[in-house]
Order: structure tokens, then sequence, then C-alpha cells
């Protein structure tokens, strides 16, 4: 098993596919991204593999409008990206995960961390 990578400061970093998140600000601002069920919703659809804008509104059962919105909310916080690519009929956006895991880490003072 190969050693738990621990970020030194607050912020995001990815490796390996995993996003490690440190620190009050950083973990409040992904969790507010990921508490909205149509944004889970988007994730769990997203967790077998890239799919079109059109199919994942299907799905879900919302307007394409809407979940644009929800998955630039995702994208702003590196959870997801977009890429458009030729479709049947015009220009299509296909999304997928970025990371497959997310993990929070709590950081604690250089001092307490001493003793």
């Amino acid at each position: 098993m190969s050693e738990e990578f621990i970020p030194e400061k607050e912020g995001v970093i990815e490796k390996d596919n995993i996003m490690y998140v440190s620190g009050p600000r950083s973990i409040a601002r992904l969790a507010l991204a990921l508490a909205n069920e149509t944004r889970a919703k988007i994730i769990e659809l997203l967790a077998t593999g890239p799919k079109d804008l059109d199919y994942i509104a299907r799905e879900i059962k919302q307007s394409k409008a809407n979940i644009s919105s929800q998955i630039r909310r995702l994208e702003e916080v590196g959870i997801v990206s977009s890429v458009y690519m030729p479709g049947e009929r015009g220009i299509k956006k296909y999304v997928e995960l970025r990371i497959n895991k997310i993990v929070f880490t709590l950081l604690r003072k250089q001092e307490e961390a001493k003793t």
C-alpha cells in the first residue's frame, strides 16, 4: 500500500485522480458545490463515463439550461470538465469527471503538530 498524501497547507491539490481538500475555506467551498441534489445526480451519472448535456438533462428530468448551470458550478471547483465535440446536429457539450475520489484533510498548526 502506498503512503497517503497529506497536503501541508490549505487549498485543493489533485494527484492521481484524487482531489485533496484542506483548510476550512477550501472545504466549505467544495462542500457548498456538493450540497445540491442535482449536482450529486450529475456526478453519479458521470461515474460511468462522459455524457453529453442532452443525455444528462433527460436522465435527471431537468432543463438543459439548469443542468448547464449546475455543471458550471462543478467545473468551478474542479470536479468535472467539459469539451465540445461535433454531434449529429451541430456541436455537443460532453462532460466528464476529472477526479474519482475526494479527500478532506484537517490541518493542524505547525506548533500543535510537533507536540
